[in-house]
């Protein structure tokens, strides 16, 4: 009878102790990996691995966690970044036997989506947008109105390729070719680690999945993109119970993103870097 009043007793003081106070409740760290990828403005944050590094580390450090959770609201952007994410999400989670989960918020495409197959399943919201599995490049050309402003450019080079697609001088069709060689086995890569990582659950053709295009989360659960529609709270709760809790894991942000305004070029670098990711976001009425 002792034994039992005592273990009553431990039980209902466990049961008072702050959920984050506990050792005996399932968790699962949780990541949120928002915005363009690898855009480069002073002030402002966006996807890279330098910036994200900490919070995995941190978050796939934790011992007695089943799994770690990643929040994805991504459009893209820059192709290396993307896959350098990707690539540390797998290896710490082959290198601490962790489970991954992704939840898509409003929006993985492009870059996005492969940070999301890196982990082992993938839910989103039935209004979420997934896929643009392709690769885009795009600028502009100045050189017709450097010539109206009767400005002269003077460039000297070693090397026949090096002003290949110089925006300042008319685009050759040998440059623009080159270019396509490049995207294209770009693109072979983006979609062997989709296949690699979506294996059988894929249920389309190559020429419907790689083409680009992206769909709303209820027809991606149909293509296979994702594994089923569901936010992070739902689908944690009926996989760990009632009590998983769910940490976020954050970085602290950059020095620059703690100090007020701007000014001069870091101003107008800052301001064009914002306008490319809101051309970004545009692309899925975001």
């Amino acid at each position: 009878m002792p034994d039992d009043l005592s273990s009553n007793f431990l039980r209902r003081a466990r049961d008072l102790l702050p959920k984050s106070w506990r050792r005996d409740l399932p968790v699962v760290p949780v990541v949120r990996l928002s915005g363009a990828i690898g855009m480069s403005a002073p002030f402002s944050q966006s996807l890279t691995l330098a910036g994200v590094a900490k919070a995995l580390d941190k978050a796939f450090s934790v011992k007695q966690a089943p799994a770690v959770a990643l929040l994805i609201n991504s459009p893209g952007g820059a192709a290396v970044q993307s896959h350098l994410i990707f690539k540390r999400i797998r290896a710490l989670a082959e290198e601490k036997d962790k489970h991954v989960f992704a939840f898509v918020e409003d929006v993985a495409a492009s870059g996005g989506y492969m940070i999301a197959c890196a982990a082992d399943e993938i839910f989103a919201d039935p209004c979420s947008i997934v896929g643009s599995i392709g690769v885009l490049t795009a600028g502009f050309g100045f050189n017709e109105a450097i010539a109206r402003l009767g400005i002269e450019r003077r460039v000297y080079t070693a090397g026949d390729k090096k002003m290949m697609l110089d925006p300042f001088r008319p685009e050759r069709p040998e440059d623009v070719e080159r270019l396509d060689a490049l995207l294209k086995e770009l693109h072979v890569v983006f979609a062997d680690l989709v296949r690699s990582r979506r294996g059988e659950a894929l249920n389309a053709s190559d020429e419907t999945l790689f083409s680009g295009e992206f769909w709303l989360a209820t027809q991606a659960a149909g293509l296979g993109l994702v594994d089923g529609l569901g936010d992070v709270r739902a689908i944690l709760k009926a996989r760990y119970g009632e009590e998983v809790r769910l940490p976020l894991i954050t970085s602290p942000a950059p020095f620059f993103l703690r100090r007020p305004g701007g000014f001069g070029a870091e101003a107008a670098r800052g301001a064009l870097a914002a306008l490319e990711e809101k051309a970004l976001w545009s692309r899925f009425g975001l």
